[in-house]
């Protein structure tokens, strides 16, 4: 018998502890949502949550639309405050004091705390094609991104990209993240209620190749699931070893978000992409993910952040469609910290430590644009609710030296507030966030531009 190289002596060892360490662990909890729900109740030690709004005008729970009962008067957390009551005055109170007592906040109680260590994505281009889209010469490349898993190999999680730039591009170009629904979801969806159809003329991706940027598409559920269920798979599941959470892990939009974050590692190396100017935009709850995302990294230069609702850009504090207690139901509380379930219960909205607009806040002084629909259409996601968080914001955007939305009024459907850094429009349509992509890139105009 021949000399064995000692690389393949090596890989034979690490192969043997990996399969010994995986003998050892634990298989991973299998919960449904119903079950990991109450779960984190028992922890909490609540008994019931209060029951949230119904999308049937006609049950006795009913969404309220009424804006004389919508709770105008609550009072908002003072973003420029400290919690030991002093102003924030100067620009350097605002990121060495202020903004981690907010980030805080956010982790403990609404989204969750990522962990201090994830594992390490290794990027792989499966396929480069050159097509046209519309009338621009494009070039496409299928990547993937491998998590490592090496430390509980019972899961594994792949983030996939699409990156699209124009192939005559002078130079890198900004790229514009859109975190994208399922097609299978999408198609099922399609069989159950009657989707808008798309508005006439160029697609979102086409109006973006017009401007000489390029686009790039995730679809979050690829790497973390949409469910309670799968809070113990998924990227939360692979870090956790397979087991249920504590009540300040990182909820799926976090999770969605960190996606988004790993992508951008890969644009930094990518020369076609000019990875100073990329964008994050989501609509409905990718919406919420959207502005997660822009909140906890800055690297991002814009957002935008469509029909988002609650536990996006919405007040927690006004009671208009969709409703705290809504995001903590069984349904959709796994997009959350599970110390969050508690302002559902023995708690309420106005005991939040903060709101939506510190939300907002946090992407400063970086551009972010909000918008939705028409009230009849896209009532449940509140627009006058995220004006108002957009306006509440508006004071720390100008202690950093920008504008903000420039009025306190809001604005008649199909006016365009895009003057300032933050920006907003209420379109005339439904839930869709197509009415709103020119205005969009017509803000971002004023920030991202194309090589010549």
């Amino acid at each position: 018998m021949g000399c064995v190289p000692g690389f393949v002596w090596m890989a034979l060892a690490v192969s043997t502890m990996m399969a010994q360490s995986a003998n050892t662990l634990p298989p991973p909890v299998h919960l449904t949502s119903e079950q990991d729900h109450q779960r984190t109740m028992d922890l909490l030690h609540i008994s019931s949550l209060r029951r949230g709004a119904d999308g049937d005008p006609k049950s006795p729970n009913a969404a309220n639309y009424d804006e004389s009962k919508a709770n105008a008067d609550a009072k908002l957390p003072d973003p420029l405050v400290l919690n030991d009551g002093k102003p924030v005055t100067i620009a350097k109170m605002w990121w060495t004091k202020r903004r981690p007592e907010i980030v805080e906040y956010f982790d403990r109680e609404i989204y969750g705390r990522i962990p201090a260590h994830t594992p390490k994505v290794t990027w792989t281009v499966t396929s480069t094609k050159q097509e046209t889209i519309g009338d621009v010469p494009v070039i496409t490349k299928e990547i993937v991104g491998h998590v490592d898993n090496s430390l509980y190999p019972m899961i594994t999680v792949n983030i996939p990209l699409t990156l699209t730039v124009p192939a005559n591009a002078k130079g890198p170009v900004p790229v514009m993240i859109e975190f994208s629904f399922d097609p299978e979801f999408m198609a099922a969806l399609a069989k159950r209620i009657k989707l808008p159809p798309p508005p006439p003329g160029p697609t979102w991706q086409q109006q973006v190749l017009a401007k000489g940027w390029g686009y790039a598409v995730l679809i979050p559920t690829k790497w973390q699931a949409d469910n309670g269920e799968g809070l113990t798979q998924g990227i939360i599941g692979l870090v956790n070893k397979g087991q249920p959470r504590k009540l300040d892990d990182w909820g799926t939009l976090r999770a969605w978000a960190w996606g988004a974050s790993r992508a951008l590692d890969y644009f930094e190396t990518d020369k076609s992409v000019n990875a100073k100017e990329v964008g994050i935009e989501g609509h409905s709850r990718y919406g919420k993910a959207a502005l997660v995302t822009m909140a906890y990294d800055q690297r991002f230069a814009i957002g935008y952040i469509s029909s988002s609702g609650a536990g996006g850009a919405e007040l927690y504090r006004r009671d208009f469609g969709e409703k705290l207690e809504n995001v903590a139901a069984t349904n959709e509380y796994h997009w959350m910290a599970g110390n969050f379930l508690k302002y559902a219960g023995p708690l309420t909205a106005n005991d939040l430590p903060v709101d939506s607009h510190e939300l907002i806040a946090l992407c400063a002084p970086r551009p972010v644009f909000i918008g939705a629909g028409a009230t009849d259409g896209d009532g449940w996601v509140d627009a006058k609710g995220m004006f108002l968080a957009a306006v509440a914001a508006g004071p720390v955007y100008k202690l950093l030296g920008k504008k903000d939305l420039g009025t306190t009024e809001f604005p008649p459907i199909g006016t365009a507030l895009i003057s300032g850094d933050i920006g907003y429009r209420q379109h005339t349509g439904g839930h869709t966030p197509l009415l709103n992509w020119p205005t969009f890139l017509d803000f971002a105009g004023h920030y991202f531009k194309t090589p010549q």
